[in-house]
């Protein structure tokens, strides 16, 4: 069986309803990075444990929140080791804007994936770019580095896009499906 770790930062809860997608598309684990930026000693062995890694934060004022990367310089110490030598690594993020700077969360999670000797996923998935597209289309927003939804500043957590939902459940099967091959 492939190990596939959700490692993610949420703030009001639309990245965790986005962590959970990931999740369910990769059939993985969760570990939720808490508000002051920690995880427990528990969750670090099951990252050192995972076939596979991905990264989640909110984007704020164009990049990860701080919590992530409190969380991200505590791998320096796996790093250190290359406990996450050669895993497969993708990542995602959320913002209010449609722009919102996501990429620079997702270059972020992509170097950080790269100085642990990682390989990196990205979506796999063509943007919903016609005329005809809608707003609940799967990846909408249009990235192939990782996935990337846009929620309201003003929405409840309820109110996330059903398209952004499959867009990051199909990008976590693609994870787990790349880390199951190269497992092999």
């Amino acid at each position: 069986m492939t190990k596939v770790v959700v490692v993610f930062h949420s703030g009001y809860g639309h990245t965790t309803k986005q962590a959970h997608a990931v999740a369910e598309g990769a059939e993985a684990s969760l570990v939720q990075i808490d508000a002051e930026g920690n995880i427990s000693d528990a969750d670090w062995a099951k990252l050192d444990d995972a076939d596979a890694i991905v990264f989640g934060s909110p984007t704020y004022m164009g990049m990860a929140s701080w919590q992530f990367k409190k969380f991200a310089d505590a791998s320096s110490k796996p790093w250190f080791g290359q406990k996450w030598k050669n895993k497969v690594f993708g990542g995602f993020t959320n913002s209010a804007t449609m722009n919102g700077d996501k990429h620079s969360t997702l270059h972020y999670f992509f170097t950080l994936a790269m100085q642990h000797s990682g390989v990196w996923v990205g979506t796999g998935l063509m943007p919903s770019n016609a005329k005809a597209a809608k707003r609940e289309d799967v990846n909408y927003v249009g990235s192939f580095a990782g996935a990337m939804m846009q929620t309201p500043s003003d929405a409840g957590v309820e109110e996330v896009v059903s398209g952004d939902l499959e867009t990051a459940r199909l990008y976590g099967a693609r994870i787990a499906e790349i880390a199951a091959g190269l497992k092999k």
